[in-house]
């Protein structure tokens, strides 16, 4: 049996795979533990730490990104230690994180999208809104994908936050956009779009719909864009009704309100009342399941089924179709109906689930029946695609709580060659040109620089070698300028 790690002798060794929200919150709570000495390796496939705050979060979101400044002091501990560029199963593999670490946590999120499963999905103009969420980001994946923003009519399958995102992106001015960090290519798209008119497709009520108040209302400030909602498909049916009173869910209250406001204007502000429209009309639509993408070689309308809820066995408001149909004419359709994670090597996986399967973060291994030593997951890989930012402090704190037990019990691996230098000469062997976080921060730097000279908060590098190339030339025009003593 292993001895228990924790002390300046023997520091506790830690892997965590993934630089996202509920990577850097469980290095946090490891961090915060008086009487232990915890050395925290993390490692993400990309130069840039932060995940889907980096590379998911809309560019018009900016307070919400300013949550890297928590990251940031996290990783600023002496004890912490960042590699990017480092990708699991190429540069280093399952079994050399067992020869190196006490315990490895994997925190890689959700990284693909599902699928609608319906016929034509496949055609040109039909798009996982994943993949539009990262172009517009810059995530280095989706730099060179195209989209036809010459279409005048877009559908947008789903009505959670994302979906929100990719609406309001669409439907945003050039002036709205050059604020922000946006890819550089996707403002340049984006300004030529003709997107004129966007639905928006929820498979149940307005009382069950997916996105937050703030989401929703918006939608109603854009400068060039405005929300139809019609009264029938604000006004909720008996069960929803009954949900509202039983639940009390304020979220919901409000997403209706919100929606009788904007059906009130579309009946009394619009139409025939001699009020301009905007450019733009966004249509908020609910109870439909798209049932068929229609046309040859691209996208030309979408099938749509009106749905009724219905109470399960378990009292849960679920939909199911009728015999009404309605097709709407679009020439591009964004799907926006759920993150699902993907296998890791060496690692158990919930193919049904799309999770790594688990008890309160410690992996557990079904083949086997029990629980894998010194592994833990943490983030929507432990738990699905569920909840925001802040959902993954209570979460990581469960997981590191697991693994504190499993430490003070010598439940942990008993690595080979637990000191930092052995993985750090590895990785110099195998992959030299890995990125640490100062070498991030050189990178942010030049970003900042780059949008300064715009107007805007940041230009991204949306190439990885663009970033490596920039960091590398940052360093040697460091070490080309002497220093000079103050005189």
């Amino acid at each position: 049996m292993p001895a228990q790690a924790g002390t300046q002798a023997n520091p506790l060794r830690v892997a965590i795979i993934g630089s996202g929200p509920s990577g850097f919150y469980t290095a946090d709570y490891l961090q915060k533990q008086p009487e232990l000495v915890v050395a925290i390796d993390m490692f993400d496939r990309l130069p840039t730490p932060y995940g889907l705050v980096r590379g998911g979060v809309a560019p018009d979101h900016d307070k919400i990104k300013s949550v890297t400044k928590v990251y940031d002091r996290i990783a600023a501990n002496p004890n912490f230690r960042f590699y990017g560029n480092v990708t699991l199963g190429e540069d280093i593999t399952h079994a050399d994180l067992l020869n190196h670490y006490h315990a490895i946590i994997y925190a890689t999120g959700a990284q693909t999208d599902r699928h609608m499963e319906i016929p034509g999905e496949n055609l040109s103009g039909s798009h996982a809104a994943t993949e539009f969420v990262g172009w517009y980001n810059a995530h280095p994946d989706y730099r060179d994908l195209e989209f036809d923003l010459t279409q005048k009519r877009v559908a947008v399958i789903g009505n959670g936050n994302v979906a929100m995102d990719v609406v309001r992106i669409l439907a945003s001015t050039y002036g709205e956009l050059s604020k922000t960090d946006i890819a550089d290519y996707a403002l340049d798209a984006l300004q030529h779009s003709r997107v004129r008119e966007i639905y928006v497709l929820g498979r149940r009520g307005p009382a069950q719909a997916a996105f937050t108040n703030p989401e929703i209302k918006e939608l109603g400030e854009m400068a060039a864009a405005e929300v139809i909602v019609r009264p029938q498909d604000a006004e909720l049916d008996p069960l929803s009704v009954e949900q509202l009173q039983i639940e009390h869910d304020r979220t919901a209250e409000v997403n209706v309100q919100i929606l009788m406001r904007y059906a009130d204007l579309d009946e009394n502000g619009n139409g025939d009342s001699g009020v301009e429209h905007k450019p733009r009309q966004i249509h908020l639509r609910f109870l439909l399941s798209p049932v068929e993408l229609i046309g040859t070689d691209h996208v030309e309308a979408i099938k749509i089924v009106k749905n009724e809820l219905y109470k399960d066995d378990k009292g849960a408001l679920r939909p199911r179709p009728t015999n009404e149909f309605e097709t709407i004419p679009v020439g591009l359709v964004f799907r926006s109906i759920g993150y699902q994670g993907v296998p890791l090597e060496g690692v158990p996986f919930d193919e049904r689930k799309a999770v790594i399967p688990n008890a309160q973060g410690r992996i557990f291994d079904p083949s086997g029946n029990h629980h894998v030593v010194g592994e833990y997951v943490v983030g929507w890989i432990k738990r699905g695609p569920s909840g925001v930012i802040g959902t993954n402090k209570p979460d990581a704190q469960e997981t590191a709580t697991m693994l504190l037990e499993d430490n003070t019990n010598s439940k942990l691996l008993n690595p080979a060659h637990p000191g930092r230098d052995a993985i750090e000469s590895l990785l110099r062997e195998r992959k030299p040109d890995f990125v640490t976080f100062n070498d991030w921060q050189l990178i942010d730097v030049v970003e900042q620089e780059r949008g300064a000279a715009l107007g805007r908060p940041r230009v991204k590098f949306s190439r990885i070698e663009d970033m490596l190339a920039a960091l590398a030339e940052r360093k040697a025009s460091a070490a080309s300028t002497p220093n000079v003593a103050a005189d």
